[in-house]
């Protein structure tokens, strides 16, 4: 997603692939560890509930639960965007909760969690999110729900994890040819804002960023027919960047209606009044879509 561009001019343009800066910590002590895994998935009653760190690989990933799992509902695991961390979807996983069991967690480098070792690609960060599954929801159903860098992470995820991934919901995804969308709109010539916003975020894209993520373009890959949402955000901000933000504006549109590409029951809508943090601007939209794309899952798991 583009980057916040600092400038008087492009004011209005909202933050979205990273943030100026990570989310504050939660105090950190062996009370708050669970053990390390067992590369096995987790019994139910011994599912983690409340904010914990876990060992993943050697390293402590901060995850939060709570709701309970009922009536073969799906775990509901909320992927946040660049630069922000669990407590960013705090709110709407606490809504979510009244009827469902929702966790979240912190990417190696975001937020509580423990900091990368070096450079991290999806295949890297595709191990870190399994081990979390294992321990958040055991050997049943989710549905992952990510926004901008946390929907294109939970597309890239979900083809080679259809055993466990049964919906998905992407909250204004980064587009799966961001860095080309962004090197097609906005040439090497481009002077000013424009060239800032092009600079930042190729950089961002090659791994220059808190997670040290290499964010690769790549083809939508089928689910087959598991239900996705897909929304975008109908606020115009990036028209504000001078003389590229409209095509910026087309290309994102672009890219979301790539993601449909994911399933044969994919739809997309757009939050009207919503800039690129839909979670945050329309709440409600983005809790309808989970809570759609969940009694779907759980209408097809009771024979629905």
């Amino acid at each position: 997603m583009i980057r916040k561009v600092k400038a008087a001019a492009v004011a209005t343009v909202f933050c979205t692939l990273f943030g100026a800066g990570l989310v504050g910590c939660e105090g950190d002590s062996e009370a708050n560890r669970e053990p390390a895994s067992t590369n096995a998935p987790t019994p139910e009653a011994d599912l983690i509930t409340g904010t914990k760190k876990i060992d993943v690989g050697g390293k402590w990933v901060n995850v939060s639960c709570s709701g309970d799992t009922a009536n073969g509902k799906p775990v509901i695991v909320l992927l946040h965007g660049g630069g922000d961390g669990l407590d960013k979807v705090a709110a709407i996983q606490k809504t979510l909760s009244q009827q469902n069991r929702v966790c979240s967690y912190d990417r190696l480098g975001a937020g509580a969690s423990d900091k990368p070792d070096g450079p991290q690609d999806f295949s890297s960060s595709e191990k870190v999110l399994t081990g979390v599954l294992d321990r958040i929801a055991g050997a049943g159903p989710v549905v992952l729900a990510g926004h901008s860098l946390g929907g294109v992470f939970a597309a890239r995820y979900a083809p080679d994890h259809g055993d466990r991934v049964k919906g998905l919901v992407l909250l204004d995804a980064t587009p799966p040819t961001m860095a080309a969308d962004i090197t097609n709109t906005i040439p090497a010539s481009a002077k000013g804002p424009a060239a800032e916003v092009r600079a930042q975020n190729l950089a961002i894209f090659q791994g220059q960023n808190p997670e040290k993520l290499v964010i690769a373009d790549g083809p939508v890959r089928s689910v087959g027919n598991i239900p996705v949402e897909v929304i975008k955000h109908g606020r115009q901000d990036l028209a504000a960047i001078p003389t590229y933000g409209p095509r910026l504006e087309e290309a994102w549109s672009a890219g979301q209606r790539k993601w449909l590409a994911l399933s044969s029951r994919s739809s997309l809508s757009t939050a009207e009044k919503s800039g690129h943090y839909i979670y945050v601007d329309q709440p409600d939209a983005a809790v309808q879509a989970i809570e759609r794309v969940t009694s779907q899952v759980a209408g097809q798991a009771n024979g629905g």
